[in-house]
């Protein structure tokens, strides 16, 4: 067998080093910016004026006491609000859907209702 005769080794070994720091160094920086990088926010949109506006109609209808109904609505409120803060803490914007003017959201209004009563439940009856 022969050996591969390389006029220079030294330049040789130079060279692999400096490639494979070169190398190292594209990946580290590439792995760096994939860790860092913040995906861009979701942004959706719920109709909170519509979502009150049916509990306010059905509390109207409701043959209850103003004490019972200004504490089921103190209740509903304080639901809607901490499922609005819920739904930010996961790495979305929530707009009212009545303040956006332009441009297309979705529309999780679903979703918070579904949250309000999961909330509304929970909650112990007085």
């Amino acid at each position: 067998m022969t050996r591969l005769r390389l006029p220079h080794p030294r330049l040789a070994l130079g060279i692999l080093a400096t490639l494979g720091l070169a190398a190292a160094l594209l990946w580290a920086a590439w792995i760096t910016r994939a860790v860092t990088e913040n995906p861009p926010p979701r942004i959706v949109t719920v109709r909170l004026a519509e979502t009150i506006g049916k509990f306010v109609d059905e509390a109207a209808r409701a043959d209850a006491e103003p004490q019972a109904v200004q504490a089921a609505s103190l209740a509903y409120l304080k639901a809607a609000e901490a499922s609005v803060a819920e739904m930010g803490r996961d790495g979305r914007v929530v707009l009212v859907a009545e303040a956006v003017l332009a441009g297309a959201a979705e529309d999780a209004t679903p979703e918070l209702e579904r949250r309000i009563a999961a909330k509304l439940q929970q909650e112990p009856r007085r």
